[in-house]
């Protein structure tokens, strides 16, 4: 038998699901989710919530006070879309060509907006509610633009929580994990350059071409010498551009790459070796090497206390047949990592579903399972009500 909150929230999703449907179809990408940050914020106000607009350009705080409880508690929800041309041919497919909710946070949003209403109207608590609609998860990172211009400042937390769709699980299951549970994210360009020459006569050029190939090959090692191998790591060479005709040797070659990993040690052993690799392969070669090195994302760390917590929360709401208590950690990033760093709290996956709705995020044929905007609202509602009481 379900729960009586999600009972409630079924009686209004049909509502929720038709706003949902609307932000699908009306995609921003991030720090320019204005029509999206408009109804969101409109919502708000309208069932008493008090509004703040213009963190990290298009950010929205809705805040509820109850009671006397002086405990505070945060919930976030991303915003933005990603550039992708949908594929979905639903009759709610985006309106704006190459840009789409590829990543479900459409449904993030119409699931804490389900979620304020109830709140507002019926939710029993005592403290103060923030309810963060982040922009801008995917690119540049609105968390870290967020804090940086006082998120935790003006609106403190004593936690906050995030929840994300998981396609390939069963939809509405709930999956918590404490410690390291998304990778940390870096972006590497190697510029590699040489002399350029003509073709023929390679032994008058300092080919950048064969130097950078060796590179390439060499950063393997990285992951099979480098690092424990029971820690994980991930250095993927995904773009290699260099030269324009066969007959000439270029002057220049770039790579660019993607470095994961769940420890912040094994992140710092990551740089250190493909930073010295590259350097000692280039000189090798004959050739020069620049590398540009941006720490992105942090690794994901979910409190212990925080993460027991709302599991508690998710078996009260579903029973031990809807929870999974401790999921396997993910290679994928999230800036909720940042918010994290400054604040306790957790990062939860609700599925999507499997099947048809196993396609997954960042693909042009995804679309969120609306069977769950009743399901995570009632999580939010429930974790609410127990995380602030007198």
């Amino acid at each position: 038998m379900n729960h009586p909150l999600i009972e409630a929230l079924r009686q209004r999703e049909p509502e929720f699901i038709a706003l949902r449907r609307d932000l699908h179809q009306h995609p921003e990408l991030g720090l320019a989710e204005t029509r999206t940050a408009q109804l969101i914020a409109d919502r708000l106000q309208t069932w008493g919530y008090t509004v703040h607009r213009g963190l990290a350009t298009t950010g929205v705080v809705g805040s509820l006070k109850r009671g006397s409880g002086r405990k505070r508690l945060g919930l976030r929800a991303d915003m933005d879309a990603l550039p992708i041309q949908e594929a979905t041919g639903r009759d709610w497919t985006s309106v704006h060509d190459g840009v789409m909710h590829a990543c479900g946070h459409d449904g993030h949003s119409a699931m804490l907006l389900a979620a304020a209403r109830h709140l507002a109207e019926a939710g029993d608590f005592s403290g103060t509610l923030h309810l963060v609609f982040q922009p801008a998860e995917e690119h540049p990172g609105g968390a870290r633009l967020m804090i940086e211009q006082g998120l935790f400042e003006q609106f403190p937390c004593d936690a906050i929580f995030a929840m994300h769709n998981m396609p390939g699980t069963p939809a509405g299951r709930l999956v918590f994990r404490e410690g390291p549970a998304m990778a940390s994210s870096d972006d590497v360009t190697i510029t590699v350059t040489g002399t350029g020459g003509h073709g023929a006569m390679p032994h008058l050029a300092a080919d950048p071409v064969v130097a950078a190939a060796s590179i390439v090959m060499a950063l393997q090692t990285v992951v099979s010498r480098n690092i424990d191998p029971q820690q994980t790591a991930i250095v993927t060479v995904g773009a290699f551009n260099a030269g324009r005709a066969n007959n000439v040797i270029p002057q220049i070659a770039t790579m660019e790459l993607s470095v994961r990993s769940l420890d912040p040690g094994v992140r710092d052993l990551l740089q250190q070796r493909i930073t010295a690799l590259v350097q000692a392969q280039a000189t090798s070669f004959g050739v020069s090497a620049r590398v540009d090195y941006k720490r992105d994302y942090p690794v994901l760390v979910n409190s212990v206390a925080e993460t027991n917590f709302a599991r508690q929360v998710g078996l009260e709401l579903l029973g031990a047949d809807g929870v999974t208590l401790q999921g396997p950690a993910m290679t994928g990033s999230e800036d909720f990592a940042v918010m994290l760093e400054h604040c306790p709290g957790s990062y939860l996956l609700i599925g999507n579903g499997e099947g048809e709705g196993g396609c997954m995020v960042h693909n042009p044929g995804y679309d969120f399972n609306d069977d769950n905007v009743a399901v995570g609202a009632a999580y939010w509602c429930l974790l609410t009500q127990r995380f602030l009481r007198d």
